[in-house]
């Protein structure tokens, strides 16, 4: 896969943040070498956070996101400043723009305090340096540098790619799980929700890690997987599925063939399989009137019959037989304040980078509410759970039978 064809949720995210005319955009746009922010003396200018998927060596991938202020004003402001904050939760490395000239005041001591709360690795960037009239001595972590002179701006970079996060070499969706030569079979289906003229990106990524470990990709839609494995000619080493159809795709494997889903793959690529396992069981204890929240990590078009907004409540109600409150987040929106849930169930993530996904997952280990994610909560509801993490034998020993159907 070329650098730019990297997903956004692999990339390592790069956030600016500082106060109102501190000169981020500016800066963002000399170390991105584009003219990525509008740039103007008036303070306010970034009202959004601005995303900008590039290669930035001497890094590779990135994610630029340039933040509006966090002194923001007035209502609107304070809406701007929340989407700000939000930006923290998915981001791997922070810049933080000081004007040079006013030194760090007690906004700029705030976010230092957020960095650090979230365990975020940080730079402390002082803009304008060229209008100082005396040379400053940076502290460790900090830089003076001039967007408009481009002062210490290659400087700057090396810093951030340094404290980048590592790359995890041993981090793969299936390919630790299979080997050379060995067939994998996919199942797609091809309906009303499915992207046209494309595979959505799980799929994606799931076949290149199998090319990428020398093993060989069948993908078949749900109606053909019998066929294919009765004139397949050799066992497939794994057989992974979308979750809408695991009922069926179940009663097509036979049992000797391991069977699994993307969701679940995708749980456990982003740190999430341990709590999502666990949390499946929750739905045994819901009662009438509890809320349970669905959380999807895109944004994508709804369907009439959209898995997150439609199946998923449907089963759920039919399983749990409760009459159940249903609330639903989508993109960067994902709440602070988790307690009146019950249950949170997500999406499988792919739109979200680890980071991202551990954040929300934390916020919910601490608030004492479950949360699972789409593909292990069907498998359980299905009763095949179990059989869907046999792929895992080491997770299977680390997580209590008593929580696995």
């Amino acid at each position: 896969m070329s650098l730019n064809e990297t997903p956004s949720a692999d990339r390592v995210h790069i956030g600016f943040f500082g106060k109102r005319n501190a000169g981020k955009s500016s800066v963002v746009n000399a170390v991105t070498g584009q003219d990525l922010a509008v740039v103007s003396d008036v303070k306010g200018t970034t009202t959004d956070p601005v995303y900008k998927a590039m290669e930035l060596l001497p890094m590779g991938p990135v994610m630029v996101i340039d933040t509006p202020g966090i002194d923001d004003e007035g209502q609107l402001g304070a809406l701007r400043v929340r989407k700000t904050k939000q930006v923290l939760n998915k981001t791997d490395v922070a810049v933080l723009i000081v004007d040079a000239a006013l030194g760090k005041t007690e906004a700029d001591n705030a976010l230092i305090c957020l960095f650090e709360d979230k365990k975020i690795n940080y730079i402390v960037a002082y803009n304008k340096s060229d209008l100082l009239t005396e040379n400053k001595r940076p502290s460790k972590g900090e830089i003076y540098v001039s967007a408009t002179q481009m002062t210490n701006i290659e400087a700057l970079k090396e810093m951030i790619a340094a404290l980048s996060p590592a790359d995890e070499q041993n981090l793969r969706i299936v390919g630790d799980l299979i080997s050379p030569s060995d067939f994998v079979v996919l199942v797609t289906p091809i309906d009303k929700a499915a992207p046209r003229g494309r595979l959505i990106l799980p799929q994606q990524q799931t076949i290149r890690d199998i090319l990428e470990a020398d093993a060989t990709a069948i993908v078949v839609k749900e109606f053909e997987l019998r066929y294919t494995l009765e004139n397949l000619g050799k066992k497939p080493k794994l057989v992974i599925t979308d979750s809408q159809v695991f009922a069926k795709v179940s009663a097509d494997t036979p049992r000797d063939i391991l069977l699994t889903s993307f969701s679940i793959l995708f749980a456990r690529y982003k740190g999430l399989l341990h709590e999502a396992v666990k949390g499946a069981a929750a739905l045994e204890k819901l009662q009438d009137g509890d809320i349970v929240l669905l959380s999807e990590g895109c944004t994508h078009h709804r369907q009439c019959d959209d898995i997150g907004r439609v199946k998923l409540p449907r089963w759920i109600k039919n399983y749990t037989g409760k009459e159940l409150n249903f609330e639903f987040t989508s993109g960067s929106e994902f709440y602070d304040d988790l307690s009146k849930y019950k249950l949170i169930i997500h999406c499988g993530g792919c739109m979200l980078n680890e980071r991202e996904v551990k954040y929300r997952q934390k916020c919910a280990v601490d608030q004492d509410v479950p949360i699972t994610n789409y593909g292990i909560l069907i498998a359980y509801m299905q009763g095949i759970l179990k059989r869907s993490l046999e792929v895992f034998p080491n997770i299977m020993a680390e997580i209590e039978t008593a929580t696995i159907n």
